[in-house]
């Protein structure tokens, strides 16, 4: 009998397999993790197939070094779905598959979550002070820190000594202290009784039954709800109709930022339940340990961001994606796929429903609801009676200026807000002190030297600093090209506006929401804390506080800069903005007080704001798709773009121009001419693309399978490049 051989998928970005002679494997080893050999190294691999021949002399192939789990970690449906991913997407699978695992079993350790421990001094431990060494200062400190009687975990006591797992393990056979395994955060149970659920309106009511009566078979729906509509309501019913039925729900949000207040609410409504939740904002061991719960089917409820799609469960009934529009559920690295696309065709290959949210839907899932491939579900009322949809004026920043970015209606408005105790967001979406540096007297401006870009004022740290690549520099001085010092920061970001709110109205809490004030662990929670508790008066945000979130004593919101979005060459500005808008909008006015929002704007005629006055998302959508239909934009043609990086913009385009000369010819694919990107330089990359489009995606993906085959032939030594299908930036 010849060897068997197997062929390993390696994170490596080559599209091939890698073959090892396997003698000890079978089909049923197929998803388990491998340890091998690969030059001078060892690298993790998984097996995908086993075969007994190999395009090699099998007396040159490298055997297996080791079998690392028991069971294979990645059962064939997992397999299925990162092979279609990596053959839709042009990416190399070794990579695709790896990716979908956690870091911790990317490395050599064997798929068990470690056991934390917590440790607490015993009678015997008190009593023994004098037997320290009288210059053992790390142990000391150590024993004074459990003196205090109370569980410490291992983690905290290693803050206080590196060293300190010997020291306890010691300590342990003394009997001075005793340990217990910390309970699995994945296993939390709340002290009180589970919350019980409100009673449906009709319209969620008839939202659920659809649903519910699609348990057993793929289909998807699209849920389409105005803010404030219960949306999230008829998940946790759905939810309790697939966990009575011993099944399993995938919740996926776009965001971390989302996470805590969903987490709350599910753990809320499902005390007894394993709820496993799955985010880059964990560590190693919090991950795997959240993984292998889902994977196991001991956690019967999965939430998390776009990466946990690819999560096993083995008894999965419902697939649910809040916020479906949004773009970080696209991801931007590596293989690039959109993770609500993914949720889709994961949904049919295990023939279960998957549920579409969102009050503004992306124009492909509208377009898909009106064509029939999707089912609409629609929630046209606020859930809560009393609660309705605020209203929006415009303000004409033409006739209504203000030095300071804050005109006289919106300020009214604030203060009218402070008298009655209510709160006030103010909605900017430029983080920052002012979007850069200017010389009035040369008009210099504060630029990147690593990108395209003018470098952001951020006043606090005195510096200036790229939003693109992070560069970071001290504030000048003076103008480098005139030598003027006088250097005005120009434009508002979140920093310039909290400080203008500060000085405009010194009573009241302010409070700044953005990636820089939410960067420590566990910050935005206690600011959501802080807003509940009726601690903060005026919030000041970017998009992290547009979309998902309920604030009761919200009555007030300001839109500052929205019209920046007008001037995008991005044929998806219109959308993204009109969604947005609406998103933040919605955060006003969600309980019993009514809701208004002021929009600052120099084109009150604009349809954009006219529909988002009648909070019109069909209407404006519909005018889009026509635009898109006439223009010849997706979703009613294809796209995918090359894109190509290098050190000197014409090494970039010299590649593309070679790429565009070898593709093949077929009479369906458009093949546009290379040309530099919309922000040529990025992190002191030079980027180009080549733009392919058919009005056949069949067509387009078999262009593109042979066209990649041969790019993988050109030289590229001095650049990177990759393939981007369904891109949502040109």
């Amino acid at each position: 009998m010849p060897p068997l051989i197997a062929q390993i998928a390696l994170d490596l970005p080559v599209p091939k397999l890698f073959d090892y002679v396997a003698p000890t494997l079978t089909p049923a080893d197929t998803g388990r993790r491998v340890r091998v050999p690969f030059g001078r190294k060892e690298l993790i691999g998984v097996v995908i197939r086993l075969q007994t021949e190999s395009l090699h002399p099998v007396h040159q192939l490298k055997s297996l070094s080791a079998v690392l789990d028991e069971a294979p970690v990645l059962p064939e449906e997992i397999l299925r779905l990162l092979h279609f991913c990596s053959e839709y997407y042009h990416y190399p699978l070794g990579p695709t598959v790896l990716a979908a695992l956690p870091l911790a079993l990317r490395k050599t350790r064997i798929a068990t979550a470690r056991t934390p421990y917590c440790w607490r001094i015993t009678a015997a431990g008190r009593l023994a002070a004098a037997r320290l060494p009288s210059r053992a200062y790390a142990q000391r400190a150590l024993y004074a820190c459990l003196l205090d009687g109370n569980w410490h975990e291992t983690a905290e006591l290693a803050e206080i000594s590196t060293g300190c797992r010997s020291t306890l393990n010691d300590w342990l056979t003394l009997s001075w202290i005793e340990q217990q395994p910390v309970a699995d955060k994945t296993d939390e149970v709340l002290p009180t009784a589970a919350a019980a659920p409100p009673s449906l309106n009709s319209e969620q009511e008839a939202a659920l039954v659809q649903i519910v009566s699609e348990l057993a078979r793929f289909r998807p729906f699209l849920l389409h709800g105005v803010t404030g509509s219960g949306k999230t309501e008829v998940y946790l019913h759905a939810a309790q109709a697939v966990l009575d039925q011993g099944g399993q729900v995938l919740i996926l949000v776009p965001e971390i930022n989302l996470t805590p207040q969903l987490i709350g609410l599910f753990r809320a409504r499902f005390t007894d339940t394993l709820i496993a939740v799955l985010h880059s904002g964990m560590n190693e061991r919090e991950r795997l340990q959240h993984w292998l719960a889902a994977s196991e089917g001991r956690a019967r409820i999965v939430l998390g961001t776009r990466l946990a799609v690819f999560t096993p469960l083995p008894e999965l009934a419902l697939i649910i994606v809040d916020e479906e529009h949004d773009s970080s559920f696209y991801q931007q690295e590596n293989l690039r796929y959109v993770a609500r696309d993914v949720a889709i065709l994961r949904a049919q290959h295990r023939a279960c429903p998957v549920v579409l949210g969102s009050a503004t839907p992306s124009l492909e899932s509208w377009h898909n609801a009106h064509s029939g491939r999707y089912k609409l579900l629609s929630l046209r009322n606020r859930a809560i009676a009393a609660a309705q949809l605020p209203a929006i004026r415009l303000i004409d920043s033409r006739t209504r200026k203000s030095p300071d970015g804050l005109s006289p209606p919106l300020a009214d408005a604030i203060q009218m807000r402070l008298q009655k105790n209510q709160q006030s967001l103010i909605f900017i979406n430029r983080r920052g002190y002012a979007p850069t540096l200017v010389c009035r007297a040369c008009a210099w401006a504060a630029a990147c030297e690593r990108c395209s870009a003018h470098l952001v004022v951020h006043l606090r740290a005195r510096q200036l600093r790229c939003h693109h690549c992070g560069y970071a520099q001290a504030i000048a001085q003076s103008c480098p090209d005139c030598g003027n010092i006088d250097l005005t920061p120009s434009g508002l970001g979140t920093q310039r506006l909290e400080q203008v709110l500060q000085e405009r109205f010194p009573a009241a809490r302010v409070l700044r929401i953005d990636r820089d004030s939410t960067q420590a662990k566990g910050s935005w929670e206690s600011m959501q804390q802080t807003i509940r508790r009726g601690e903060a008066d005026i919030l000041v945000g970017t998009q992290l506080l547009a979309k998902g979130h309920d604030f009761p004593n919200l009555t007030l919101v300001g839109v500052i800069g929205a019209d920046n979005a007008l001037y995008s060459t991005d044929f998806r500005a219109a959308e993204r903005m009109f969604a947005q808008l609406m998103q933040v909008s919605g955060r006003s006015g969600r309980a019993q007080y009514p809701g208004e929002v002021l929009i600052q704007t120099e084109f009150v005629d604009h349809p954009l704001y006219r529909a988002l006055q009648r909070h019109d998302y069909a209407g404006y959508a519909q005018t889009l798709l026509d635009e898109r239909r006439n223009a010849g934009f997706p979703p009613f043609i294809y796209q995918a773009v090359l894109r190509a990086e290098a050190l000197q913009l014409a090494d970039a385009l010299a590649f593309l121009g070679l790429a565009h000369n070898c593709a093949p010819q077929i009479p369906e694919i458009t093949l546009f001419d290379p040309t530099p990107a919309i922000m040529p330089r990025k992190a002191n990359l030079e980027r180009a693309l080549l733009l392919v489009q058919s009005p056949n995606r069949r067509a387009l993906q078999g262009f593109l399978s042979s066209w990649t085959t041969l790019l993988y032939r050109l030289r590229a030594a001095k650049l990177r490049w990759h393939m981007d299908v369904d891109p949502l930036e040109i």
